[in-house]
């Protein structure tokens, strides 16, 4: 970790982020929305203790595509270098140029560290700009009786395009 920056507290995490090159294979001709059970590599660091079942999660595309791919949950915290997340592809993917349009996720730190190891992380106003580009029902969290998005309850007050 970079000198002078405090590590993160669950307070902090509004959603993890999970990063990857291309995206992965169960991902690859699933239907918008149906939901993929998948492993993804992190790394051991102190992170991995905040990671729990049901928090939310996004995948992020690196490269040239750069963006959100698919919205989840955790399933499971991370054993032997991986974590268990169910996870939903969009039907649009939000692109990182749109999310560079909004002042809140500039500062995100998928952006500015976009070599960093997985897990990443956004603040809620981070989030905030990604729900807000989302289509109705696409918001991260495990479906549930309060539908999905439940793990961001109490996040934020409404989206306004669900």
């Amino acid at each position: 970790m970079a000198a002078g920056r405090a590590r993160l507290g669950a307070g902090d995490v509004a959603c993890w982020v999970l990063k990857a090159a291309s995206d992965p294979p169960e991902l690859r001709g699933a239907p918008a929305g149906r939901a993929v059970r998948l492993s993804r590599c992190v790394h051991p660091t102190y992170r991995l203790d905040l990671l729990a079942p049901g928090q939310p999660v996004l995948l992020w595309r690196s490269g040239p595509a750069a963006g959100v791919r698919a919205v989840g949950e955790v399933l499971a915290g991370a054993v032997d270098g991986a974590v268990q997340v169910l996870l939903r592809p969009l039907r649009e993917p939000v692109p990182r140029a749109e999310l560079l349009g909004d002042a809140r996720f500039r500062g995100a730190e998928v952006v500015r560290v976009p070599v960093g190891a997985n897990p990443s992380y956004l603040r809620a106003d981070e989030l905030a700009a990604v729900l807000e580009r989302l289509a109705p029902g696409e918001a991260p969290g495990g479906p549930g009786p309060e539908g999905p998005g439940r793990a961001l309850s109490g996040r934020r007050e409404s989206n306004p395009r669900s």
